[in-house]
């Protein structure tokens, strides 16, 4: 089992499914054995019904739903943030697995 679960949202799960891919590699480099998955805004009810979620990333496309989103996180007391935009855009993968790391310590 991994050691955390990451999960990053945006419009569709299509566009920070690459940004996963570059996180997992982070991750691996540094011997971190972490679930970081990719879903649509559409999918976050059904993903924290069926795992154990330890941090939510959403995409900076995505921001306006903050509120909406943490109203759903809170009494879960899961962790969530708007993914740095000039990270998401360079695809920062090692960045934003810092990102998500500072919002679980």
């Amino acid at each position: 089992m991994s050691e955390k679960t990451i999960m990053l949202c945006c419009a569709a799960g299509m566009s920070t499914s690459m940004l996963v891919a570059k996180m997992q590699t982070a991750a691996k480099e540094q011997g971190k054995d972490y679930d970081i998955f990719a879903v649509s805004a559409s999918e976050i009810d059904q993903k924290l019904v069926e795992k154990e979620i330890d941090v939510v990333l959403l995409g900076p496309q995505i921001r306006y739903m903050k509120n909406d989103i943490n109203k759903k996180l809170v009494d879960k007391k899961i962790p969530m943030d708007v993914i740095d935009m000039q990270s998401y855009g360079m695809m920062n993968g090692a960045k934003v697995l810092t990102q998500a790391e500072d919002l679980m310590a």
